[in-house]
């Protein structure tokens, strides 16, 4: 596993949760220069985007649906990308998977681009 994320867990609708992400020391790659971001998937559904952000962390797009709650942030140096979700809803329940995108930018961040995966990590939000 080269990415490994951290961070999920059991909480209440309206609290809040940070995941984190980091290139596992093992793998000996960087992303320093690769966009990062965090897909999920909840039970019974297919895997979405969630949010990205750039490279240098100039540029950052979210999914409609975390848009104004979630804020993603990367910190070049530590080959880290974080996402601090606010006000959660039972909703947002899933198996969150970071993400290195082929890509420096945040446009072409899909699915379909993706240079290495995470393991997941479970957040669930209880009403």
């Amino acid at each position: 596993v080269q990415l490994q994320a951290s961070g999920g867990g059991l909480v209440q609708a309206g609290d809040s949760l940070r995941l984190s992400c980091v290139a596992s020391r093992s793998s000996r790659r960087t992303f320093s220069n690769n966009a990062l971001g965090w897909f999920r998937q909840a039970p019974g559904k297919e895997r979405e985007f969630v949010a990205v952000i750039s490279w240098n962390g100039g540029s950052t797009r979210y999914s409609d649906s975390v848009k104004g709650r979630f804020t993603i942030s990367r910190d070049r140096a530590k080959d880290t990308v974080d996402l601090q979700m606010n006000s959660l809803k039972p909703e947002d329940t899933a198996v969150y998977y970071c993400a290195a995108s082929l890509y420096s930018d945040t446009a072409r961040y899909s699915q379909d681009y993706i240079r290495s995966w995470g393991q997941g990590t479970l957040v669930t939000v209880s009403s």
